[in-house]
């Protein structure tokens, strides 16, 4: 009679599964590229909601495609008075995105509930922690618009009524304080001339600029229609 086959131990068949799943991701790698393979492990860390990004998407699609207009005439005080207090709580625009933004924000004394003296980014742009503080070094940590005020300028916001271009320089939604060395290397850069460092902030960032330029009716570039949505297919979702 045949000799009954042994048993696999549960150690021997998880060795084996281990083993096959490995050579799937590699062969994955190989078939997608392995950089999207590690950029989408890396968005994990930032996931976008499964309507969040169905929604940029439509946005992505609705929204122009037009080369850039003049630079002629813009100026940061085209956007109006830089940190006005447009929410009437009687803090600066700058101030409250710290206090946003900020892990264990302290103030000034006094009852001074406004003016933000310390406390700890935890930057998406470059995934480190940064230490704030008030005064010489503060420029550590800098307030960015998601959506440079100079590339809004050049697609679409210098046909704008002040009133609109003062909004979209103060709304929150296009507002984060973030690393100030990133901040300057992104200078007016869109996604197709600039990406935070950290790989898996970028599709919650390009899904941030979208909610801007849609909200406010600008356009985007071909070069930057494209990067935007090779930045979306690299999203983690989460429902």
């Amino acid at each position: 009679m045949p000799r009954p086959t042994p048993a696999r131990s549960p150690a021997r068949r998880r060795t084996r599964l281990a083993t096959a799943l490995a050579l799937l991701a590699a062969v994955v790698a190989v078939a997608v590229g392995a950089p999207y393979v590690v950029a989408h492990a890396r968005a994990a860390r930032y996931p976008v909601a499964e309507a969040e990004l169905a929604r940029a998407r439509q946005e992505l699609a609705d929204l122009p495609v037009r080369d850039r207009a003049s630079s002629d005439g813009y100026a940061r005080e085209q956007f109006g008075q830089a940190w006005a207090d447009v929410d009437h709580n009687g803090c600066d625009t700058r101030d409250d995105v710290l206090r946003r933004d900020l892990a264990t924000p302290t103030y000034k004394t006094g009852g001074d509930i406004c003016t933000v003296e310390s406390g700890t980014l935890h930057d998406p742009y470059t995934g480190r922690t940064i230490r704030f503080r008030r005064g010489p070094d503060s420029a550590a940590v800098q307030i960015d618009h998601v959506v440079a005020l100079a590339d809004a300028w050049q697609t679409g916001a210098q046909d704008l009524p002040p009133a609109t271009r003062l909004a979209l320089a103060n709304d929150p939604a296009n507002l984060l304080a973030v690393d100030g060395p990133a901040n300057q290397d992104k200078s007016a850069g869109d996604a197709s001339e600039w990406l935070p460092p950290n790989a898996g902030y970028r599709c919650a960032y390009v899904v941030r600029q979208l909610r801007v330029k849609a909200a406010y009716g600008l356009w985007v570039t071909r070069a930057e229609h494209d990067a935007m949505a090779r930045t979306l297919r690299t999203c983690a979702v989460v429902p």
